[in-house]
């Protein structure tokens, strides 16, 4: 597999080795001992998968006292994911990474405890899997707008945005940095 170090401290880009042949194609989505020797060491305790529509956008969500760590993946369509450092001490705190994530470049996303994330749909559909380090738990979840200008993140253009009363009801990035 090759890893590339994102712009933000501790996410990684992986692109996993696949395997065609004329019946298709095999991938390893995860192994213990070749992720931990890239520092991916933590324990995943819950596996995603949520299924959207193209222009639906999830996000920005993170967990405030039991931050996740999340191992992101597009089984079916594509996204553009973006992670944001929301860890205060970081040398990344506050920046963003963007990345598309597909089933055609397989690629995924490590995103360490201590970040928001989000996604909007480029596909028709999308098919989205993603492990966590620690599980969901709802009296926890935080959330940032979706499209802060403190954060200038730069969502594809020429999507007709969907979200969910919530996200689009997300507080600002500087209400977090006022906690």
């Amino acid at each position: 597999m090759k890893v590339t170090r994102s712009k933000l401290s501790g996410c990684l880009i992986i692109e996993p080795e696949i395997f065609y042949d004329d019946r298709g194609f095999f991938q390893e989505t995860f192994s213990e001992s070749k992720y931990a020797s890239i520092g991916i060491d933590l324990p995943f305790v819950q596996d995603n998968h949520s299924r959207s529509k193209k222009g639906v956008l999830r996000g920005l969500h993170y967990q405030k006292n039991k931050p996740q760590g999340k191992l992101v993946r597009v089984a079916r369509g594509s996204v553009y994911d973006v992670a944001v450092d929301i860890r205060p001490n970081s040398p990344t705190y506050g920046e963003w990474e963007g990345v598309e994530l597909s089933d055609e470049n397989k690629c995924q996303l490590w995103i360490p405890p201590g970040f928001a994330h989000g996604f909007v749909v480029l596909s028709d559909i999308v098919d989205f899997e993603y492990k966590c380090t620690d599980y969901y738990d709802p009296k926890d979840n935080g959330i940032i707008h979706w499209n802060d200008p403190d954060l200038g993140i730069t969502w594809p253009e020429n999507i007709q945005i969907t979200t969910s009363e919530r996200d689009t009801n997300a507080p600002s990035f500087r209400s977090l940095k006022a906690l």
